[in-house]
């Protein structure tokens, strides 16, 4: 499947505190699995989500250092916790705080990957937000994309470290102060 091109709506959608949003990938990223959450939010049937690539409902406001962060943590076989906006397949967005793991066979060889994801608290969606769009700006700052992921990854560690926490921490932590 070729992704379609969106445009963002600006509109947000959510759905329920009681839902989890659950997706599982191939090593590619491939979408193997969509549950029914998964398929109302993103808009998609379940013939267009199985087989597409996830980056399918990848929001262009979303840093794509994150997701570098996020590949490498998981292919590492390290789970990692995150905030995403996501992308409808009618322009609307949504917010998720994603859990993401490694599936392993019984060889201890990574499979595959699954996704849940919740509706996270809204005082830490304001807190990623500007955040993001630094990121963001200095990803688009350069001509050379590779580059502009790499500066925005180094901006992104450096404010890792002088807040002395790595990402997951610094994930949860944005829900624990006021």
């Amino acid at each position: 499947m070729v992704k379609p091109k969106v445009r963002p709506t600006g509109r947000e959608r959510s759905f329920s505190h009681d839902e989890i949003i659950v997706s599982k990938t191939d090593t590619k990223g491939v979408i193997t699995y969509a549950n029914q959450v998964f398929i109302r939010v993103a808009g998609y049937t379940e013939e267009e989500l199985l087989g597409a690539p996830h980056n399918v409902i990848r929001h262009p406001d979303m840093p794509r250092c994150v997701f570098q962060l996020l590949w490498d943590t998981i292919s590492a076989g390290h789970e990692i916790f995150a905030y995403v906006v996501n992308l409808c397949k009618n322009g609307d967005h949504y917010w998720v705080l994603a859990h993401v793991t490694p599936s392993f066979n019984s060889n201890g060889d990574i499979v595959g990957y699954h996704s849940s994801r919740r509706v996270p608290d809204r005082r830490a969606v304001m807190k990623v937000e500007p955040i993001y769009k630094q990121l963001k700006e200095t990803e688009e700052s350069f001509a050379n994309p590779k580059q502009g992921i790499e500066a925005a990854t180094k901006l992104l560690v450096a404010q890792l470290e002088e807040a002395g926490v790595g990402y997951d921490e610094f994930v949860f932590s944005l829900t624990s102060h006021s």
